[in-house]
This record gives structure tokens, C-alpha cells and sequence, in this order.
């Protein structure tokens, strides 16, 4: 696996803030939430995984370039 690069990283949190609400796109982990499911952002690490809090109990982070969650509009 290829980390992103210090540019990459601060651009990633400044897409998703502390307290973004998400949805889950896709995920490669068999513990993660069902497609669909909401989440609030805790925070973005050092190799821009998005930490998550989900709605369905618990939290799991979405590890850059290989999960896919995008942004829940306030209209959703």
C-alpha cells in the first residue's frame, strides 16, 4: 500500500471536518456497516483514514484509496 503524501492528507480533512455526516459507499472490511448506512466523522489520521462513528453502532475508519464514502447533504 502507497501512503498519500502530507498534501493529499490536509486536503482529505479539510473535506471531512470533525462532525461530517457520510455515507457508506463501499467498504473492503467484513465488519464494516451495509452500504448506505450514515456516519459521523471523528476525525482524519496521519495517512487519511476518515474515522467514523456510524449510525449502526460502533466505528470503523475508511481507509484512503481503498473505501469509498461521500459527503450526506443536509437535504439527504
Amino acid at each position: 500500500m502507497r501512503y498519500p503524501d502530507r498534501e493529499t492528507v490536509e486536503r482529505i480533512r479539510g473535506e471531512y471536518p470533525a462532525g461530517t455526516v457520510v455515507e457508506l459507499v463501499r467498504m473492503d472490511d467484513p465488519q464494516a456497516p451495509p452500504p448506505g448506512a450514515h456516519g459521523t466523522v471523528i476525525f482524519v489520521d496521519d495517512i487519511a483514514t476518515v474515522h467514523i462513528a456510524w449510525q449502526t453502532g460502533g466505528s470503523l475508519g475508511a481507509a484512503y484509496g481503498v473505501d469509498i464514502v461521500r459527503k450526506v447533504d443536509a437535504n439527504d
